[in-house]
């Protein structure tokens, strides 16, 4: 499989994207520019967290309309697969690649921390190799976060399983007090309906390495290595 990062003006989580694609899991990996229209026939495109354009305005709407983000969306129309963590989450909605919008934090603070999640289901990319009750413990860096979306989308996106994580304890029990940013139902990452656009706020390329004592974000690289190899 071949990976593209999109790195946009404030993106400052692509070089950790890359390493764990790269030096860690040893994907093929490439950066692809902010005002470039090739992706570089690659299979999966990875957009960073970060602050892209500042965020000045509302995080992720100018990202939105950068030159790259068209073949983005093309690419992810076509059934290409797409992967948003935090800032790219935030561009994935405003995007319409996935539904609703992550709004500001309810205590409006910055959350910078290890937070708990626990994955709700298996029937995705970066979710098949994990265990349904597992809580992994993953970096959260963000200051809107809350995801939220209308009546009718929440009910959409449970009835079709689109959400993927939803935070929880370090028990797996999901509640208000582990909830980092007041996200609707816990909400911490969701696909789309044809399942092939996934987006998270906390951020699993920071968990990868030995060297920082939280490997808890490998199973989602791992998830995706196993798809790729069931397919070969």
């Amino acid at each position: 499989m071949k990976v593209g990062v999109v790195i946009f003006p404030g993106s400052n989580c692509d070089r950790d994207a890359i390493y764990a694609f790269k030096n860690i899991f040893g994907f093929e990996t490439v950066e692809l520019f902010h005002k470039d229209h090739d992706l570089q026939n690659c299979d999966l495109i990875f957009l960073p967290g970060g602050f892209s354009y500042g965020d000045y305005l509302r995080s992720g709407a100018i990202a939105r309309f950068s030159p790259i983000m068209q073949n983005v969306i093309e690419f992810a129309n076509n059934g290409g697969s797409v992967f948003g963590v935090c800032n790219g989450f935030q561009i994935l909605c405003e995007s319409h690649l996935l539904p609703g919008a992550l709004l500001h934090n309810d205590h409006q603070k910055f959350n910078c921390k290890n937070v708990f999640i626990k994955t709700q289901t298996n029937n995705s990319l970066i979710t098949s190799n994990i265990a349904l009750k597992k809580a992994l413990k993953i970096p959260v860096a963000h200051g809107e976060g809350r995801f939220y979306c209308d009546e009718k989308t929440l009910e959409s996106l449970t009835t079709n399983d689109q959400v993927l994580f939803r935070y929880c304890d370090e028990n797996g029990v999901v509640s208000d007090t582990s909830n980092p940013n007041g996200s609707l139902q816990n909400i911490a990452g969701i696909c789309n309906e044809n399942r092939n656009v996934f987006g998270m706020m906390p951020h699993p390329e920071r968990a990868v390495d030995d060297n920082i004592y939280n490997t808890d974000g490998r199973l989602l690289f791992e998830s995706i290595l196993s798809v790729v190899k069931s397919s070969l």
